[in-house]
């Protein structure tokens, strides 16, 4: 039993120093009666919490009940509630088109300014076809303190 205890605080510490690598994004859709013929099924951020400076990959998780074969992403990012910035992507060039139906993943990636400031912000982007929006989902991510490296 001593051996259980003295245990313990190694256990705890790598806990600790795991439990940032495997923290979960939490999606909502931006309606919640609505619905998205695409259905987000997980997003993941690689590294999180991004760092100024430095590549990150957001990787989007979905599926559709029919074949896409154009379409466009239209991201916004909002910082304590002000909007800060927008940007549009072509569909075919972050997931190879067409989309066939079933399981996709849609990935962005992007290096943000040094100068970004650290903290939470809430993106919210917009999956649209020509005709209507396929999905809609928002979610939070954090920006830490700029990298070491990027100031080289």
């Amino acid at each position: 039993m001593s051996r259980f205890f003295a245990s313990l605080p190694l256990a705890i510490s790598l806990i600790l120093l795991v439990l940032p690598i495997v923290q979960a994004i939490h999606v909502h859709y931006c309606e919640e009666n609505v619905e998205y013929e695409v259905k987000v099924k997980e997003v993941d951020i690689s590294p999180n919490p991004i760092a100024p400076g430095e590549p990150t990959t957001f990787s989007i998780s979905a599926n559709t009940g029919h074949e896409i074969s154009f379409g466009k992403l239209v991201i916004e990012v909002s910082y304590f509630g002000w909007h800060v910035h927008s940007e549009t992507h072509d569909l075919c060039t972050e997931t190879t088109c067409p989309i066939q139906t079933g399981d996709f993943l849609v990935a962005h990636s992007q290096v943000l300014p040094g100068y970004t400031p650290p903290g939470t912000y809430l993106l919210k982007m917009k999956m649209l076809d020509a005709q209507k929006e396929l999905t809609c989902i928002k979610f939070a991510f954090d920006i830490g303190l700029r990298s070491s490296v990027a100031d080289t």
